[in-house]
């Protein structure tokens, strides 16, 4: 907890003991459903609850701002930014029920009122909402059309809404067709951790 703390020196009790649960929570589902990968359960809050965090540094959410997170396997990186935002509501899908399974009982345990869990598949989802967050679940031009129709029109957000999507490696082929528009940004900037060297946090406004 001591990381986070030192990168988010404004959390309420109530978020610290959240996010401190987690461990404890994901060791004990691990154990029955496998969505975290067995060398990294040990560096939880490096490798996947600030990895997450790392868009709140590229983005405040404003109360009331509707986020949608694509592929979120174990809950990331959806319920670290819920716990951080608690005015925003955060809708969590994965196309693999055992997971969504998991996210659902983290949620509860966590009691995170501001967390919605679905399986299903982003083709199937009719809503819009200010924002999608994801952790690459595909090659992004792909990315970007499965959801340019989950994008709202309505602005309430300093940045434009968008996607904005956690990537390792290099990304420049992928982003080529997007370069005017999509902004860069190198977490390794962010946070020092070595884990972070290779990366980065992709913001893409969608206009429709």
């Amino acid at each position: 907890m001591i990381k986070i703390q030192t990168y988010f020196p404004g959390l309420t009790p109530e978020q610290i003991f959240r996010f401190g649960k987690m461990d404890q929570l994901y060791r004990e589902w691990n154990e029955k459903i496998n969505v975290i990968s067995r060398k990294d359960i040990d560096f939880l809050f490096e490798k996947h609850i600030l990895h997450s965090l790392a868009i709140a540094k590229i983005i405040t959410f404003r109360p009331g701002s509707q986020i949608l997170d694509i592929g979120t396997g174990g809950g990331f990186p959806g319920i670290p930014l819920a716990i951080l935002f608690p005015d925003c509501h955060f809708t969590l899908i994965d196309s693999i029920g055992k997971k969504i399974k998991v996210v659902q009982a983290v949620v509860d345990e966590l009691s995170l009122k501001n967390v919605t869990a679905i399986h299903t598949r982003v083709q199937e989802l009719k809503t819009e909402f200010d924002f999608v967050v994801s952790r690459a679940v595909t090659a992004f031009p792909e990315f970007v059309g499965l959801v340019r129709k989950n994008i709202s029109k309505q602005q309430k957000n300093a940045l434009p809404n968008g996607i904005i999507y956690l990537k390792g490696g290099d990304f420049q082929e992928e982003i080529s067709k997007f370069r005017n528009l999509a902004e860069v940004t190198e977490i390794s900037g962010i946070f020092p951790e070595p884990f972070f060297e290779t990366k980065k946090v992709i913001y893409l406004p969608v206009p429709r």
